[in-house]
């Protein structure tokens, strides 16, 4: 039976074998092209696009851009072709050019170019120059305009003297595009001759470079940009080359604008002769840089490598020739100063002499004793980089953005509003570069030295005291050429009357300390010193001077340990013991508390451990203080971010139960003043409260007076006999704020749109 079945089926697949092997195959080629139907259906409703960019309104757009402060431009017929042939997934096609960042998936947005031109000039011409580049991009605007969509494009250019505009506005944060055109994105064109002579050029670049090293702002402030380009005239009669001279400063301006704009150059620096053939070299610059903006415009960005555009190889190669960064870069790493080698030399490392309990004594002799911060070291070029003149070779001063902002009216710091320092009148400086702590808010990280012993040479009081005035009137008069600066605050800055003794480094580590405040007080310059508390010794020798500080930045053996990071091992002996000095001085200096609070480190649940503190000392005044975040790695590495910065609603809080605590322990203190765009707090003792009104500011001549007096028959005095009344304004809940000066906020949004709109654009 089986044989006779398979027979049976044998002979039915040779009678029909042939066409069931025909309907099978017409089968699977029915399926396979349905399967292809159904594919090509799906990536063409995947990658449908508007059939004109007029398609969509720039509103549309928004909505469907993803969540980004940018907004997506539309793509053009020729971009929507692309489109239309490219699947929905899969590798990217290679189209010859490097693709700009994208977000969300989507090229950043730039629907239209604002041209800003800036120009210095003495003589006019650069000035003639600079209306030359304007009509011409204006020429270019206005062609692009017709051959262009309406929803994108190059707008008219403005013009701005360098010496009329205030730097802040454009060269400290760029400016906000309008409401109505939140994809309009600034390139600065800059125009710049070359002098020999002091002008606004000069003040000029020490913005660039005090804006790029200020760890209050971001180091590329700038990058919003869309980019920028610089182009300089010089006269090769008298600077043949660039290396004898030729368009320095344009190039100096160049360089500086890289790193602030984060290497965002749309066009090189381009150069011109102008005795030969400036206009001619402008006009070819000109032709290449509105090539950059239609790219601009076309691909959302500069992209990344392209020449030109700043990336990081060139960075590298055009800082190369520069001095001090060279030095900077030589030091692969950033290094402590007690590891640093001295002279530039092969003598083995400093050694640090990390002691235990008494005194420390110093090896060094006068003979192989080693510069703290000598000219050819890596410190030495960091410092000066950052705005610091450095005197002989372990002193240094800076005059701070508070000097600056009194100059123009525009407010002093919170030593105003508490002790009556106009901040035009004060000297920022210290005699020593070193400190014995690295704490983690400390901004120099890396670039001043540290040691617990004082082994370096010594430079004599009289050279550091001529040395920080000289260098202080010296940056007092750069300031001459800033826009609005107050000829009458300029006179009076001229003449010193205060000296802040908390520049960086601990002051009272140099070995004449007394010797150098007696050079002070001679001059009637008011001294105010602030000691990290880990200097007993010293602390208990020094003579009197205006007002004493101590930093508290805890309250706790373990935070300070922390916050701190002291190299002394006995480091919370030495501080206990520099408590009970200060309360022992309490009667013959004005002695001050300083606690800069950093939230998550000393502010949580650590009101009880500061009342001990002060109960311990009992100070005359309580300065609290938020932590001003400095944006170093190192202060990364140890824990401190931006959200270690309290808000002054913070301060405030922590400030009242602090009060409240001391109160409840039966010690009389109250709230004073307080000033608070500083983000700072006095509290003060009665002692200072007369007849219902605090005294907390200085009567500096009456302190001159009874200075004199007491090194004549040594007749001692007291704080109380110097006090001041404090201005009301500046009492707690005031605010603090000179009403004689000029609050100023930053122009952002709408009101910075006017001013730019108001700007001429001939």
């Amino acid at each position: 039976m089986a044989g006779t079945a398979m027979d049976s089926f044998v002979v039915v697949w040779h009678v029909y074998r042939l066409p069931l092997l025909v309907a099978l195959f017409a089968l699977f080629v029915a399926a396979r092209v349905y399967r292809q139907f159904q594919s090509r259906s799906k990536t063409t409703a995947s990658s449908s696009v508007p059939a004109s960019p007029r398609s969509q309104s720039p509103e549309k757009i928004v909505e469907l851009a993803a969540p980004a402060e940018k907004v997506v431009a539309p793509p053009t017929t020729k971009d929507n072709a692309k489109l239309a042939a490219k699947p929905a997934t899969g590798p990217k096609r290679v189209l010859g050019k490097k693709p700009a960042k994208t977000i969300g998936g989507r090229r950043p947005p730039v629907s239209f170019i604002q041209p800003l031109v800036f120009f210095a000039s003495l003589t006019t011409t650069t000035e003639r120059y600079a209306n030359i580049l304007l009509e011409d991009l204006r020429a270019a605007a206005a062609k692009r305009a017709d051959l262009q969509n309406r929803e994108r494009g190059i707008l008219p250019p403005q013009i701005h003297d360098i010496s009329y505009i205030d730097f802040d506005d454009f060269f400290t944060t760029v400016p906000q595009p309008p409401s109505t055109s939140p994809g309009t994105r600034y390139v600065y064109c800059i125009l710049t001759p070359t002098y020999n002579i002091d002008t606004v050029l000069n003040t000029f670049l020490d913005h660039l470079n005090e804006t790029h090293n200020d760890f209050r702002i971001d180091t590329a402030p700038l990058s919003k940009l869309a980019g920028y380009s610089v182009f300089g005239f010089g006269d090769k009669e008298e600077w043949p080359t660039e290396e004898e001279g030729f368009c320095s400063q344009a190039k100096e301006i160049d360089r500086w604008m890289a790193k602030l704009t984060g290497r965002k150059r749309a066009y090189p620096l381009g150069m011109g002769d102008v005795k030969n053939d400036a206009e001619v070299a402008l006009k070819e610059w000109t032709s290449g840089l509105l090539d950059i903006l239609d790219d601009i415009l076309e691909n959302g960005g500069l992209g990344e490598g392209v020449p030109g555009s700043g990336d990081a190889l060139e960075s590298d190669e055009e800082d190369a020739g520069n001095e001090e960064d060279q030095k900077e870069n030589s030091a692969s790493t950033m290094v402590d100063l007690e590891d640093i080698k001295m002279n530039g030399d092969t003598a083995a490392p400093i050694p640090v002499d990390f002691t235990t309990a008494g005194k420390a004594t110093s090896v060094a002799t006068e003979d192989t004793a080693k510069e703290m911060v000598p000219k050819t070291s890596p410190t030495y070029a960091a410092l000066t980089k950052q705005g610091y003149s450095i005197v002989g070779s372990h002193s240094g001063v800076k005059i701070c953005r508070w000097t600056k902002s009194a100059l123009r009216g525009r407010g002093s710091c919170y030593k105003y509003s508490f002790y009556g320092i106009k901040s035009h009148l004060c000297m920022e400086a210290t005699p020593s570069l070193s400190c014995s702590n690295k704490c983690i808010f400390c901004w120099r990280h890396g670039t001043n030295p540290v040691g617990t012993t004082w082994r370096w040479k010594v430079d004599s009081p009289e050279l550091i005291f001529d040395g920080v005035k000289e260098g202080h009137y010296k940056k007092i008069k750069m300031m001459r050429g800033v826009p609005g600066v107050r000829a009458e605050r300029f006179a009076e800055a001229m003449r010193i009357r205060h000296c802040a003794l908390s520049l960086v480094g601990e002051p009272i580590f140099y070995p004449h300390i007394n010797r150098f405040l007696d050079m002070l007080h001679s001059e009637h310059i008011s001294s105010f010193l602030v000691c990290n508390a880990q200097h007993p010794d010293q602390l208990e020798a020094l003579h009197r001077v205006t007002q004493l500080y101590v930093s508290i930045d805890a309250s706790n053996r373990e935070s300070l340990r922390k916050i701190d990071r002291p190299l002394h091992r006995d480091f919370w002996e030495r501080f206990q013991r520099c408590l009970d000095i200060l309360r022992e001085k309490r009667h013959i200096q004005r002695t001050v508390f300083r606690l800069t609070l950093v939230k998550g480190f000393n502010v949580d649940d650590e009101v009880m451990g500061y009342a001990n503190l002060v109960e311990k000392a009992l100070p005359g005044l309580v300065e609290i203080k938020g932590v001003t975040y400095c944006g170093t790695s190192t202060s990364a590495g140890a824990g401190l971010t931006m959200q270690n910065v309290p808000f002054y609603e913070e301060i405030s809080t922590f400030v009242v139960a602090l009060n409240a605590e001391l109160e409840r322990r039966g010690l009389k203190y109250g709230l004073a003043a307080e000033h608070a765009h500083s983000c700072c707090v006095l509290i003060a003792s009665e002692r200072f409260h007369v007849n219902g009104k605090w005294h907390t500011r200085i009567d500096y001549e009456r302190f001159f007076d009874l200075l004199e007096q007491e090194k004549r028959d040594g007749t001692s005095f007291a704080p109380e006999d110097y006090m001041k009344e404090t201005e009301e304004w500046a009492y707690w809940g005031q605010g603090g704020f000179n009403p004689e000066d000029e609050r100023v906020y930053r122009k952002t949004g709408k009101n910075k749109n006017k001013a730019l709109e108001a700007a001429p654009e001939s």
